[in-house]
C-alpha cells in the first residue's frame, strides 16, 4: 500500500481553481481572496486602507492586488502583524488574522 502525499500548495491551487470557475458565489473577480474562519471563500475588489477580514489559521490567501497586503491579528489593523503578502502571492496563512491593510499605490 502506498501513501499519497499531498503538497502544501494544493489548497492554494484549489482556491485559485474554484474562484476561476465557480462564479460570484466564490469571489470571482476579487483582487484579494481568502478562506475565512467560516471555511467559505471571501473576496475583496479594489481594497484600500484597512479592511476587516477574518481568515488564516492555515487557510489559503491570495493577493491579486497591485499593492502589498499586511495581515493583522486584531481588528482595525491593530495588534501583531501576522505577515505581509506581496502582489501576486498565494499562501496558506498561520495563525488567523482579523484585518488587512493595503499599501497605497500610485
Amino acid at each position: 500500500m502506498r501513501i499519497l502525499r499531498i503538497p502544501h500548495t494544493l489548497p492554494v491551487l484549489l482556491l485559485a481553481g474554484i474562484s476561476c470557475i465557480a462564479g460570484p458565489a466564490h469571489a470571482a473577480g476579487a483582487d484579494f481572496q481568502y478562506v475565512g474562519q467560516d471555511d467559505r471563500v471571501h473576496g475583496l475588489t479594489a481594497p484600500r486602507g484597512c479592511v476587516a477580514a477574518e481568515g488564516g489559521g492555515g487557510r489559503a490567501v491570495t493577493n491579486g492586488t497591485r499593492a502589498s497586503a499586511t495581515l493583522y491579528q486584531g481588528p482595525r489593523c491593530t495588534g501583531r502583524v501576522i505577515g505581509t503578502l506581496r502582489p501576486g502571492d498565494a499562501v496558506q496563512v498561520r495563525p488567523a488574522f482579523a484585518s488587512v491593510a493595503f499599501a497605497v499605490t500610485g
